[in-house]
């Protein structure tokens, strides 16, 4: 069973950087390989399956209302942020996007937040190197604050339903470490270079209602496959992540950068693990998920609908993010 389990592991991790195929039928994918890993482990039956169709349900309705919400209110949004421009100089703009999205994107959702990050972004009309250096900047902050509630991001769907608690838990373990963490990255943000000129370029079209529609029935599907890997999975917990200490939980996680942090999240999170381990665990996948474009939802979002490339986000993703796990690595040894 353990060598099955690891040979899924290993699909799931690799499967989607490798074969552009399984990227972009990504819903299927974790739908197929989560039934596998949980009949491979005995954990298929009933309560999976009520599990895998109600643990999705509330992340797909914010997605889906605040969705609706974004496409009414379109033309406001535009028109309220042209004039800010006017009478806010663009740095300062920057930092209250940050901090506003990364606080609201718990409630919001992550894919929401990150909608909202690239119009306004797109906007302001400056050179693309600015531009870039604020949407990877808004993006940490994002994946941040999105974590602490199950409808922010699959993640924290994934590990309220893995460790079987209440919804504000997340927000209990590393809310002040999110707060801190979004805080920086707002004040990073003010010494960025804010000049004007060509712009990147977002989506012009205004989204159709059955886009809408299709993204909430997407993200349905990828978190209850997420939910059948991580029931799974929950073998190779018990065994071997249990074993490894807060700290090579937090680095062994600056692999988010090249995974999808639900997806680490679905393999590695039980209830097996200690709170000191799981919040390892959850902010080293938080931080290393904003480095490069794979590691997180609202990155994936960002760079399609701008244009960024996996370069042009690595050069500021990797300079910011090494310093903040290192700062975080720094506060999870007190805390310990």
């Amino acid at each position: 069973m353990v060598y099955g389990l690891g040979v899924i592991l290993l699909v799931v991790l690799l499967g989607p950087v490798m074969f552009e195929p399984i990227g972009q039928n990504i819903e299927v994918f974790f739908l197929v390989v989560g039934a596998v890993a949980s009949a491979i482990s005995g954990q298929w039956g009933r309560e999976l399956l009520r599990a895998a169709m109600t643990e999705p349900i509330a992340l797909t309705i914010a997605v889906l209302v605040f969705g609706v919400v974004v496409r009414m209110v379109r033309p406001w949004l535009d028109r309220g942020v042209e004039r800010l421009v006017k009478i806010v100089e663009p740095r300062w703009i920057y930092f209250g996007l940050i901090i506003a999205l990364g606080l609201l994107s718990s409630v919001i959702t992550a894919v929401i937040a990150a909608l909202v990050l690239v119009e306004a972004i797109a906007l302001l009309k400056l050179d693309r190197r600015s531009e870039i250096a604020a949407v990877v900047l808004a993006c940490f902050a994002i994946g941040l604050g999105a974590a602490l509630t199950p409808v922010g991001e699959p993640l924290g769907t994934i590990a309220i339903a893995a460790l079987k608690t209440d919804f504000w838990y997340l927000a209990r373990l590393l809310g002040p470490l999110v707060v801190v963490g979004i805080a920086i990255v707002g004040v990073l943000s003010l010494f960025l270079p804010a000049k004007y000129g060509h712009s990147l370029k977002a989506d012009a079209h205004t989204e159709n209602w059955s886009e809408i529609f299709i993204r909430a029935g997407k993200v349905y599907l990828f978190v209850a496959g997420l939910v059948g890997l991580s029931w799974g999975l929950r073998p190779l917990v018990d065994i071997y992540i249990r074993q490894l200490p807060q700290g090579v939980l937090f680095w062994l996680n600056s692999i988010s950068a090249v995974v999808d942090n639900a997806t680490l999240t679905a393999a590695e999170i039980g209830p097996s693990l200690s709170v000191a381990q799981q919040r390892g665990v959850l902010m080293g996948l938080l931080i290393s998920g904003g480095m490069l474009i794979p590691g997180n939802i609202p990155n994936i979002v960002a760079a399609q609908r701008l244009g960024i490339s996996s370069r042009e986000w690595a050069r500021v993703g990797l300079v910011a993010g090494f310093p903040l796990m290192a700062l975080c690595f720094g506060a999870l040894y007190l805390m310990a």
